[in-house]
């Protein structure tokens, strides 16, 4: 039974993180970064996105909770992905995401960020692991029915940690796919506008279908 749950648990986090909203996160957050980031943005948000939503799924289980109470966790889930949409379209319209480039042991280092001055720091990084666990309220209805499958007692924390390989699985592919738009079409302040705007418009278009649906 114990390996049956182990199992499920990953096979469900495979599932659960092909969701448009976690995928359209991960694009928001790592669109333009290199590829140190884009694996730390990716790997932290499974992380804390696995974690949140198990804790939060465990916590419920305990109490009688209405689904309609539950389908407020999908609307913060919703207006997440809606604001970083509109954010990254602001930034777009206001011409406020920078490109520079220079050269570093013969090789061409290209630099994008939001704002009028470049810092190196972890801050978006960090923001991943916070939007991990703010999104992670918004599935704790299907984490709830998956722990019903389960025996209560065989629910621990190795399941966490295997829910969030699976979902961690799925993020870092994607995160791949994010890497070859970084490096093969982001060579220009035309290009990345182009790609933050789309980025940006499928944010809002994901985050308003899930408030309207």
């Amino acid at each position: 039974m114990e390996n049956f749950g182990l199992l499920f648990m990953f096979l469900y986090g495979v599932l659960h993180a092909f969701g448009p909203d976690h995928l359209t996160a991960i694009a928001d957050f790592s669109i333009g970064k290199n590829q140190k980031k884009t694996i730390g943005i990716t790997m932290l948000f499974a992380l804390g996105h696995g974690l949140a939503l198990f804790v939060f799924a465990r916590t419920l289980q305990s109490y009688n909770i209405s689904d309609s109470l539950l389908a407020y966790g999908d609307s913060i889930s919703s207006l997440v992905i809606l604001g970083m949409g509109l954010y990254l379209l602001y930034m777009v319209f206001a011409q406020r995401i920078q490109l520079t480039k220079h050269i570093h042991n013969g090789e061409e280092h290209l630099h994008i960020w939001f704002g009028e001055e470049h810092e190196h720091n972890n801050k978006d990084v960090i923001s991943a692991l916070g939007i991990g666990v703010l999104m992670g309220i918004g599935g704790v209805r299907g984490m709830l029915m998956t722990l019903g499958m389960i025996e209560e007692n065989s629910v621990n924390l190795l399941m966490v940690v295997v829910f969030a390989l699976g979902v961690m699985l799925v993020f870092v592919s994607f995160g791949v796919v994010v890497l070859y738009i970084n490096k093969n079409l982001l060579h220009s302040k035309q290009n990345i506008r182009r790609v933050f705007a789309s980025v940006g418009i499928i944010s809002v278009l994901v985050g308003s279908n899930m408030i309207l649906g």
